[in-house]
């Protein structure tokens, strides 16, 4: 943890200032005390003078200055400064326990450089109703993300489910936490923030930041879809309109909603997911890629996103920019990178 995060809260600064002035009394106290007794005390003595003076503790005097006058004034002056300086490191100290909610400010710099260090990551801007179930996802895939958000229930409600979590108290719409949040080496951002117009600018912010990275935004009303995909969101998804093809689909076709509702409850974290074949196996086929049939299952091949093949045999041949759509769990998602990787 670097010193300018230390020093960030006004809390903690002025934590440590008060603790070097009551060090400071102490010191001169010390100093003072060694002085007026004409170098016939040790600097342990001294100190321990000191000590006692300001803590009001009331032992017998260890450096006798009742023959000097001002010393009996050097002993009241340390004593007014030196528990005055006590009751303001106390005061400070329960300010920075209860404005900082247990050291919040020091786990919060401990996670900024942990986030530092992240790579192909995914950023959870809002974590309410709709990006809690986002940032749910996300683990229970085995995928990394960060979670931001100005509520820090929010986030605290999301830790208690997930405590590993990477998390940033911030305004995601400040390009300085999306900053602190890895999103130039993040894989994708989702922007799920309750307001329309805040997804919208964080949107078109993570864009300039990084122009690579992929965004999904939330939107509510139909008239700002166009607005946030100009700002940069690469996909838009409205709750309104995913809630209503749901209920569609609870009527006419339940049984499919049935499988796929407990597909995602499934412990073992069965999805559909999507790889993209790499280039260097282009004329290579299914077969090559090594698997365990148990591990996943290619339900269809497509070419950028269109033609597919669905049922594809082991003899089918593959291009470059082709996309696997498989069911699998992590763990077989896992194991088909792997196999790409290995056989490209």
């Amino acid at each position: 943890m670097s010193l300018p995060d230390l020093f960030r809260s006004s809390v903690i600064r002025n934590l440590v200032i008060s603790i070097l002035a009551l060090q400071l009394v102490m010191l001169v106290g010390t100093l003072g005390y060694h002085a007026l007794g004409d170098g016939r005390y040790t600097w342990v003595d001294c100190y321990y003078m000191t000590f006692i003076t300001i803590s009001t503790i009331g032992f017998n005097e260890v450096v006798d200055v009742s023959h000097y006058e001002y010393g009996k004034l050097f002993t009241v002056f340390i004593g007014i400064a030196g528990i005055g300086m006590m009751g303001y490191v106390l005061s400070t100290f329960t300010a920075f326990v209860l404005e900082s909610d247990l050291n919040m400010e020091w786990r919060g710099a401990r996670m900024r450089s942990r986030i530092a260090r992240m790579q192909g990551h995914f950023i959870v801007c809002g974590v309410g109703r709709v990006g809690s179930n986002v940032v749910n996802e996300l683990v229970a895939t085995h995928r990394t993300c960060v979670m931001i958000d100005e509520n820090i229930q929010h986030i605290e409600s999301c830790l208690e489910k997930h405590p590993e979590l990477g998390w940033l108290h911030g305004d995601a719409t400040d390009n300085d936490v999306l900053i602190a949040a890895g999103v130039k080496a993040a894989k994708g951002l989702f922007a799920v923030a309750q307001d329309d117009s805040q997804n919208l600018v964080i949107s078109l912010s993570a864009k300039q930041l990084n122009p690579n990275l992929r965004v999904v935004a939330r939107c509510h009303e139909v008239k700002n879809v166009e607005k946030t995909l100009r700002a940069g969101a690469d996909e838009i998804v409205s709750p309104d309109y995913s809630g209503a093809q749901r209920l569609v689909s609870a009527m006419v076709r339940p049984q499919v909603l049935g499988f796929l509702d407990e597909m995602h409850k499934s412990s073992e974290g069965l999805r559909m997911e999507e790889m993209t074949v790499p280039d260097n196996l282009f004329g290579k086929t299914l077969s090559n890629i090594n698997r365990k049939s148990n591990e996943f299952t290619v339900l269809a091949v497509g070419h950028n996103g269109k033609n597919w093949t669905f049922n594809p045999q082991s003899g089918y041949v593959l291009n470059p920019g082709d996309i696997l759509m498989v069911l699998t769990t992590p763990q077989g998602r896992a194991s088909l990178e792997q196999g790409l990787q290995s056989t490209a």
